[in-house]
């Protein structure tokens, strides 16, 4: 039995999860890695308990940002906004809320149960993932720029080869060539996510709001749907187990993670709706899908890291310094040597994530309140918790200029209708598609037949495919579909 004190711990970590996942740029993986010293002195059970809170809380909370501000909390909640704050302008906040509580639990809580009774397998699948299979995954990936490019496919199209570009900048990963540094040494790692991430949704939606001298009227949120309908919990159900799956799976495969998983998620959830359109506008299966995904990858995560040693994402590979600071190595031995420590990871998730469903639906009418605070207060608020987030990256001024370039940026992008979405898919898949696809033609001496002979690539880059060309199967057979109609008639 895990002791009352471990318990506590968890839920302290949630609060402190949350409190980091709704302050935009402080990551999940920043989260943990602050409280980790902090854990040291403690029992192993109850430090990585700790952690464990910490980063099921993080993951959910920055889908409240997300929401209410339009700035995604943490890289995972970039989905979430799309749908989530159209729906809050539309003073339907609480509604928002409360999806995004019940499906991160739902996802969260089944992806314990897959960590509980199929880490084995899905270890085993994960592992089988070379750089074939990453290419494959990321150009899978590339393939939803058409589902979030809004009304317009070739302003997305703009705006994801802008993200790719921007994946180009820092160190080559084959050469170590610097590329596009322009003399700046800041840039040779690259251009980090979360200055491209606060300047396009949070200090560009300050410009434009800035720069609307209309009067705006301040919402009054509808909190009476903290607590999903039945109407839409059915509505939602498919597109949460789906999400659940798509999760886990990817949470699973290193490197990959909850991001790359919520838009996956997304992306799918549009496809198979009756009503595509819709997404983008205040869909409520738009929040369902990305925040069952985001939170399912926090098992899927853990499931490598247990069984073979192998960091699922970035916040598990802090947790695997946790492990060895408690001198335990993870692995097939741990569930033989540890089994005490591996029935508290299992109980910390379940209840974190019952938590996560307590606390979220609890302070819901709270969260969706604060959207309703005058604009005078809430626009330099943004400004400030953008800059500070940013900052606190690498404690450098230069990201934060990054921020507000691309604050500037994101103001002209919004003015010529120009999504941001496809500008952060880029940003994240490009430099796994490139350096994948490199290393693939090294391993077979530049042979390209490589991708179509491994099941998996193959598997990935037949059903891209499917996907790039179904709207067009689907409109002609719908046009030809008429025209027989209209002949018989």
């Amino acid at each position: 039995m895990v002791g009352l004190e471990s318990l506590l711990l968890v839920f302290l970590g949630l609060l402190v999860g949350m409190i980091v996942g709704v302050l935009p740029g402080l990551s999940a993986t920043m989260g943990v890695a602050i409280l980790m010293p902090l854990t040291f002195a403690m029992s192993p059970e109850n430090g990585i308990a700790t952690l464990l809170g910490v980063y099921c809380g993080s993951i959910y909370a920055g889908s409240i940002s997300a929401i209410l501000v339009n700035i995604p909390g943490t890289p995972a909640a970039i989905a979430t906004n799309f749908d989530g704050h159209p729906l809050a302008k539309r003073g339907e906040a609480g509604r928002a809320i409360g999806m995004a509580t019940v499906s991160s639990f739902i996802g969260g809580t089944a992806s314990v149960f897959v960590l509980i009774f199929l880490a084995p397998q899905v270890a085993n699948f994960a592992l089988s993932f070379g750089p074939p299979e990453f290419f494959a995954l990321a150009v899978f990936g590339l393939s939803i720029i058409g589902s979030i490019s809004g009304d317009s496919l070739p302003k997305g199209l703009v705006a994801g080869c802008i993200g790719l570009f921007l994946a180009t900048v820092g160190m080559d990963p084959i050469s170590s060539h610097p590329r596009y540094i322009f003399g700046r040494t800041e840039l040779l790692s690259g251009v980090l996510l979360v200055p491209v991430l606060l300047g396009l949704f949070g200090l560009a939606e300050v410009l434009a709001q800035l720069n609307d001298k209309t009067t705006v009227k301040v919402l009054q949120q509808k909190l009476k749907n903290l607590v999903p309908s039945l109407v839409d919990m059915k509505k939602c159900a498919k597109t949460i187990v789906r999400g659940t799956i798509i999760g886990t799976v990817v949470g699973a495969i290193p490197a990959a993670g909850a991001p790359i998983a919520s838009l996956l998620s997304y992306n799918e959830a549009k496809r198979n709706s009756k009503d595509p359109d819709s997404f983008g506008k205040g869909n409520i299966e738009g929040i369902a899908a990305p925040e069952s995904a985001n939170n399912a990858s926090t098992g899927g995560a853990l499931i490598p890291l247990l069984t073979l040693c192998i960091p699922g994402d970035g916040v598990t590979a802090i947790l695997l310094g946790a492990f060895m600071v408690h001198n335990i190595t993870p692995g097939p031995l741990l569930f033989q040597e540890h089994p005490a420590l591996i029935k508290s990871i299992y109980s910390s998730l379940i209840f974190a994530n019952f938590g996560i469903l307590v606390c979220g639906l609890l302070l819901a009418g709270f969260f969706a309140r604060l959207i309703s605070i005058p604009r005078y207060y809430l626009l330099p608020t943004i400004t400030l918790l953008s800059i500070v987030g940013t900052y606190s990256l690498q404690n450098n001024i230069f990201d934060v200029w990054i921020m507000i370039f691309f604050g500037v940026i994101g103001y002209i992008l919004n003015f010529l209708g120009i999504p941001f979405g496809p500008i952060i898919l880029g940003l994240i898949l490009g430099p796994i598609a490139e350096s994948n696809f490199r290393r693939s033609v090294i391993m077979s001496d530049g042979n390209l037949t490589i991708f179509f002979t491994r099941p998996i690539s193959l598997l990935l880059l037949v059903v891209t495919v499917l996907i790039l060309v179904s709207p067009v199967l689907k409109k002609h057979y719908t046009k030809k579909k008429q025209m027989s109609a209209h002949g018989a008639s």
